[in-house]
């Protein structure tokens, strides 16, 4: 069965991404130890529950205030936090118009309310577009839906929602436990290894369809 339908992950695979660069940002906001913080953040799951939409922004940033110990005002947390959001490449654009033409494309990104409308004001004055939602037949983003990766159910809203043929649809994200999820759902999945210098671009040809093609 040959692969009908393309799901990407946006950062690390279409945005670029650098979490030295929130961890930097926040150091220059007297948020020194930031191993520490970042360590009790994620046992009080505060990333997860923002990422699902269950916290507002408000709230992340008051908790972030109370872990860290340190007056920050809003701006300079949503600042730091967005740091890590890194460039669109130009030649991904390029490609994912391409590959809209093969393929029924979607996003599937684990996103939170800070992050988004700086991807979305980005794509504006970058390229001139509406936002990412230009790019796809539809966007499925972890904070309006209520579910995050890697859980199997993100997957299966995908697939219902859109009426996908799980065998005939593949997944590209740069996390492999998000790869991995995505196969318990029983969906082609292919791990981008950025570390590695792995990109986007070379899973496909030059004219938008994938190099390997992928069949079950």
């Amino acid at each position: 069965m040959q692969i009908k339908n393309i799901i990407f992950d946006l950062g690390g695979v279409l945005l670029d991404v650098d979490y030295d660069a929130t961890i930097q940002a926040f150091k220059e906001q007297n948020v020194t130890d930031f191993d520490s913080f970042f360590t009790q953040a994620a046992q009080v799951k505060l990333f997860d529950r923002l990422d699902k939409g269950e916290i507002p922004p408000q709230e992340f940033r008051d908790t972030l205030r109370q872990l860290s110990g340190v007056r920050i005002g809003d701006q300079q947390i949503d600042e730091a936090w967005n740091a890590m959001l890194g460039p669109f490449p130009e030649e991904r654009m390029t490609l994912l118009k391409k590959v809209k033409t093969h393929y029924r494309t979607f996003l599937l990104s684990n996103t939170n309310a800070i992050h988004y409308p700086v991807y979305q004001e980005y794509m504006k004055v970058r390229f001139g577009m509406n936002g990412l939602e230009d790019l796809f037949e539809k966007q499925y983003l972890s904070y309006r839906i209520g579910m995050r990766k890697p859980d199997v159910e993100i997957f299966q809203h995908v697939v219902d929602d859109s009426g996908l043929h799980p065998g005939e649809t593949l997944f590209i994200d740069d996390s492999l436990q998000h790869v991995q999820g995505a196969e318990k759902a029983g969906l082609h999945a292919v791990h981008l290894d950025v570390l590695n210098g792995s990109d986007i671009t070379r899973l496909f040809n030059k004219n938008g369809l994938l190099s390997h093609p992928v069949s079950s």
